[in-house]
């Protein structure tokens, strides 16, 4: 499968405050997220996600990343391959 198969997103996710790290811990259990990190500014973590398709990339953020203890709101950005 090549970059222009999949459905790419960065997640922008503000945490419960004290709950960075558990959240970041949770992230990194989720195979569809290739990279996180903690932030310091408006929004604490953000992962990046590569998924199958857009229909996949939804279900992991509504089911998966929002689900997590600790998150408190999200915000996805999806990405487009440039040729």
């Amino acid at each position: 499968m090549n970059r222009g198969d999949t459905a790419t997103a960065i997640v922008l996710i503000v945490a419960e405050p004290g709950a960075e790290s558990d959240v970041y811990h949770q992230l990194k259990l989720i195979p569809e997220v290739v990279e996180a990190m903690l932030l310091f500014g408006e929004y604490d973590l953000y992962a990046k996600l590569v998924c199958d398709d857009f229909g996949m990339l939804g279900s992991v953020v509504i089911t998966q990343i929002r689900a997590i203890e600790g998150v408190d709101s999200t915000k996805t950005l999806t990405a487009a391959p440039m040729n």
